[in-house]
């Protein structure tokens, strides 16, 4: 891209102590193939290795490219950053341990020239295992590891169908972050933290506006599994951390209900933060849990929800009590209080009030 030619796509890679490996996405952002003009904007989250100067031999080769140092720890404070600085009309995000494919950059172009009610794109991110998986790594516990495929045919993500796309391999047409803001700072990962819900939490706010993705399974991004990240400790962390931080977004709260498939229910009746569906959600997975040791199967799915479960009340507790600054036994009562007036609105209205009635509380 000469100096006089306007990238149709700014590409944000932050990073942080990443400079052994950070080099190879960059050499493949670099690789691009085709006709479309782009920019890579690699911003330093406050490393404290020797990325700056693995950045500055790669700059000074390619006038695509370009450094910034953001001291704000935090992927959204990075991502912001870059977003700042982008010059052009899309702006895609991968991350500084993924290999786009080399017609990344081609293929995203076209998804958004040919669906042009869409508002962003995400792909196929597929693992490049280091060491071979063990058996019970299979494609549903997938999550912890940033990858995704959804196979091989286009689909929609919007209020009707809503299904994140992961961030590391992910474009926005820019008017979006002019709509609904940039990335929440409070959910982003933060040094090598993980269960972070930056990504997710930014396409709820779009989808409210009635804004939709598309997942195109030509847009193609090859992610590195680490050995770390094949232990069962690591998905342990993640669930802790993923279940921290969707209690932020007080995500549970947002259920199916009459005024749409993601608006919050006036009704919902709360038990030290958290909807009081959430506590029988939490027995049943147990229940499930136990039945599947005692007849020795795969109980790890059902481990690792009560653990994103456990995690989710527990923050949600912690921030309630610091908001209200009501007791236990307080808390108690509210709930008790709010439940009974859900049933007695609930008979004045002639609806049931069996269990399976109320199991929404």
């Amino acid at each position: 891209m000469s100096s006089r030619t306007e990238p149709a796509i700014s590409v944000v890679v932050s990073t942080y102590n990443r400079s052994d490996r950070l080099p190879q996405a960059l050499e493949a952002l670099r690789a691009q193939r085709g006709e479309v003009p782009y920019e890579v904007i690699v911003v330093d989250n406050n490393s404290t290795d020797d990325t700056r100067s693995v950045v500055a031999a790669i700059v000074a080769n390619d006038e695509r490219m370009r450094y910034v140092f953001e001291p704000r720890q935090g992927l959204s404070y990075g991502r912001n950053t870059g977003i700042a600085l982008a010059k052009a009309p899309i702006i895609a995000f991968c991350d500084d341990d993924v290999r786009v494919a080399e017609d990344w950059i081609v293929e995203l172009k076209r998804a958004f020239h040919e669906h042009p009610d869409i508002d962003y794109v995400g792909g196929r991110v597929l693992p490049c295992w280091l060491e071979p998986p063990p058996p019970w790594l299979t494609s549903s516990h997938w999550s912890p590891l940033a990858v995704q495929d959804y196979g091989p045919e286009p689909s929609v993500s919007g209020p009707e169908h809503a299904v994140c796309l992961v961030g590391a391999s992910l474009a926005f047409r820019r008017t979006v972050f002019d709509r609904v803001g940039l990335f929440a700072t409070a959910l982003g990962r933060i040094k090598d933290g993980i269960g972070s819900t930056e990504d997710h939490e930014m396409q709820l706010r779009m989808w409210r506006e009635g804004m939709r993705g598309l997942y195109a399974p030509s847009v193609v991004a090859i992610a590195d599994v680490t050995p770390d990240r094949l232990s069962k400790t690591y998905h342990r962390r993640w669930h802790t951390g993923h279940g921290r931080h969707c209690a932020m977004m007080r995500l549970r709260e947002f259920v199916p209900s009459d005024l749409g498939p993601l608006s919050q229910p006036q009704d919902l009746v709360m038990l030290f933060g958290s909807p009081a569906f959430v506590y029988g959600e939490l027995i049943r997975c147990s229940q499930r849990w136990a039945r599947a040791v005692c007849k020795r199967e795969d109980a790890l799915f059902y481990s690792h929800q009560v653990r994103h479960l456990l995690s989710y009340i527990r923050t949600r507790a912690s921030i309630q009590a610091a908001e209200s600054g009501r007791s236990a036994a307080g808390e108690l009562i509210a709930f008790v209080r709010a439940y009974a007036a859900k049933r007695a609105r609930k008979r004045a209205a002639g609806a049931p009030t069996t269990p399976s009635s109320v199991s929404k509380a």
